[in-house]
């Protein structure tokens, strides 16, 4: 049963960013104790969430995504959304730390009052990006953010996590066309809604307008998972050009998946999915655990890596070992 928390959820669900800073960091916990009581916090506010759209932005590195997202989401907070941004920071594998500078990136869409930034670094706890921006996305939608804005840190696996809890994934490239479609991975392309060229401007116009074309050509001949056709579109953030394109592209799209109950069938498989993963998880931690594992697991490891047994066989004696005495 989830510990009661101190948190304050009636300031969350008064869009409070002091009480909604203090429940993220809360599920950002690695405290076994502060997991139980997010959980309890988060049964709490369940019935409050799901009110938003929830936008999923990666590129490559130097493509401009802080630039992107800050002009996308003060046009966003003109029209008078709310908008939460939860940039995943990458963590490092040696240091554990990270570099968690949005909001020096985003300076101007931090001042907005009803704008919201929080960096978060992936780490390697359970769920990682999958556990802690899943659950901060919903307490943001308690706060009463409208639209919610997932930032990752590059094109890799992370991409696949996000692309698994949001409702719309959008891709952003830069100009140059052919040399970058060889070096994406053919999945990232078949996850994106809608690829965006950005810095389509000066010299790199003409440029822009021919990537974009290529990237049209390659997306015609992918397979989506939905009747969504996904689209490409051009924009320079920089000079905030086209940034109300791509929003208007994204409610074409919800539109289009309202009658079907899209969105709501999307979410409810990616709930099925994260239940799913956060199992697997919750058994490797348990096996850690286990002192007659963790006393066998040193041998068991060395025989494999000696080619004196099979690794299935390790894995089914660690199988056994941990059934002992239960």
């Amino acid at each position: 049963m989830p510990k009661p928390t101190s948190i304050d959820v009636a300031g969350i669900l008064a869009g409070q960013r002091r009480a909604l800073a203090k429940a993220i960091t809360l599920v950002e916990s690695q405290r076994e104790d502060d997991r139980e009581a997010s959980q309890g916090l988060l049964n709490e506010l369940l019935p409050h969430t799901g009110n938003s759209i929830r936008i999923g932005i990666t590129g490559v590195p130097g493509v401009g995504k802080s630039t992107f997202i800050e002009a996308f989401g003060l046009h966003l907070v003109r029209q008078g959304h709310r908008v939460a941004v939860l940039a995943v920071d990458p963590s490092s594998p040696l240091a554990g730390g990270s570099i968690l500078g949005d909001k020096t990136r985003m300076e101007a869409l931090s001042r907005e009052d009803n704008a919201y930034i929080r960096p978060s670094p992936a780490g390697s706890a359970l769920g990682g990006v999958a556990l802690k921006t899943r659950e901060s996305m919903l307490l943001c939608e308690a706060a009463g953010y409208d639209v919610i804005i997932v930032e990752t840190v590059g094109v890799g696996q992370s991409e696949h996590q996000v692309a698994g809890m949001v409702d719309f994934f959008l891709l952003l490239m830069l100009p140059g066309g052919g040399d970058e479609l060889q070096g994406i991975k053919k999945g990232i392309l078949e996850l994106a809604d809608t690829i965006v060229i950005n810095k389509a401007d000066g010299d790199s116009a003409a440029t822009a307008r021919m990537t974009r074309q290529h990237y049209a050509s390659a997306m015609s001949l992918l397979k989506h998972q939905s009747s969504w056709q996904p689209k490409v579109l051009s924009c320079s953030a920089l000079n905030n050009e086209g940034v109300d394109d791509i929003w208007t592209l994204i409610n074409e799209f919800r539109m289009q998946a309202e009658p079907h109950q899209g969105i709501d069938q999307k979410r409810s498989h990616q709930n099925l999915a994260w239940m799913q993963q956060l199992v697997d998880e919750l058994l490797r931690m348990g096996l850690k655990r286990h002192s007659g594992v963790r006393e066998a697991l040193p041998d068991l490891e060395q025989q494999v890596q000696n080619s004196m047994i099979t690794p299935l066989a390790a894995a089914m004696e660690v199988m056994r070992i941990s059934q002992q005495g239960a």
